[in-house]
């Protein structure tokens, strides 16, 4: 859709916003029926590399794995299919969310180096025959929501000066802000990643993506009166999705921890052996098939991580009472998330590189 830059500083910022919040409404359900659900991570993850590659906006990357899911959600496609649509989905996508000197080029997108280790060719009528499918299948309505066109929005007032860090006041707003803003980032791509997140609406999972990343941060009150107010979502509301984001973070971690923990015998195993160690700094997302170094914080870690615990929450500056419920869950793939984890509460107790006080 093509919004102004900077759309949520501008004085039509909450009439945007109400469109946006009337149309998601008005979204096509989605019902998890695809013969082929379980490759949907690993075509999510295909169109994340390529929307990388290209820089595209997160908004298009967002648009496109929602058109892949609606398409697979409908028809019974085959694996080599899957990969032509997906690029489909993605080049429609980035048409509707981008500038047009911004969507990738086919001859750019056969010279990838992944076309060539999926032994897929495109051509321009494969091509235009499949964005022709898709339109017709969304009755050319490519007006879709997702959460990525919310978190700009939110994070407008995501962090203000009288916001507390671990009940102490903030002594670097603009690097507050900084964090929150990567947080944000990699949350959103947590939800991309599993179409569980499928079932909350797209403002919602904005909204929790916000919440979550207050928890990592500590900063008290995690859902204050202004984000309530501006989302129009309670903290009982988010309290489900932001478990499975928080749930999804907790594994990303261990796997950091564990791969931390696993460098210096595979490095002295290499000396041993008389080869050459090369030293590559960790990212924080640990997943499967893509990678997303634009988006994504350096990683987060304690040398001792243990599975997190939460303290019950309140919307005012301090806890009211404590309530310690340990999760220990492993998610690989993001589908096996439980409804119910734990209780998502006030403060985290992952280390994070906050703020010098």
């Amino acid at each position: 859709m093509e919004l102004e830059d900077q759309w949520w500083k501008g004085q039509l910022a909450a009439d945007i916003y109400q469109a946006l919040r009337y149309k998601e409404l008005k979204l096509p359900s989605f019902k998890g029926q695809s013969p082929q659900l379980n490759l949907r991570r690993y075509f999510a993850d295909l169109i994340a590399i390529v929307s990388n590659r290209f820089r595209l906006c997160p908004t298009a990357r967002h648009l496109a794995v929602y058109l892949l899911d609606l398409f697979m959600d409908r028809y019974d496609v085959t694996v080599q299919q899957l990969h032509m649509v997906s690029l489909s989905c993605l080049l429609l996508a980035s048409k509707f969310e981008e500038r047009e000197d911004r969507v990738p080029k086919l001859e750019t997108l056969n010279n990838l180096g992944c076309m060539s280790s999926m032994n897929l060719v495109l051509t321009k009528q494969g091509l235009l025959h499949m964005e022709l499918l898709l339109l017709e299948t969304f009755q050319w309505n490519l007006y879709l929501p997702t959460a990525a066109h919310f978190t700009d929005y939110y994070l407008s007032i995501a962090v203000h000066e009288g916001d507390l860090h671990d009940g102490w006041p903030m002594t670097c707003l603009e690097k507050t802000k900084l964090y929150m803003a990567k947080y944000v980032d990699y949350f959103l791509e947590v939800s991309l990643q599993d179409h569980v997140f499928l079932c909350f609406a797209p403002s919602l999972v904005a909204a929790a993506c916000v919440a979550a990343s207050r928890l990592i941060l500590h900063l008290s009150p995690t859902w204050p009166p202004r984000l309530q107010r501006l989302t129009g979502y309670a903290w009982e509301n988010l309290i489900p999705c932001t478990e499975k984001l928080l749930i999804a973070h907790d594994s990303d971690v261990k796997e950091a921890n564990k791969q931390k923990c696993q460098q210096p015998n595979q490095q002295q195993q290499q000396q041993q052996q008389g080869q050459t160690v090369y030293h590559t700094s960790a990212q924080y997302l640990n997943r499967t098939n893509a990678q997303y170094p634009q988006q994504a914080p350096q990683p987060v870690t304690a040398p001792n991580h243990l599975p997190a615990s939460y303290l019950s929450h309140s919307t005012a500056n301090g806890p009211q009472s404590i309530n310690t419920q340990t999760i220990s869950t492993s998610l690989d793939p993001k589908s096996n998330i439980p409804n119910r984890a734990f209780q998502v509460s006030m403060h985290y107790t992952c280390a994070a590189p906050c703020f010098d006080r």
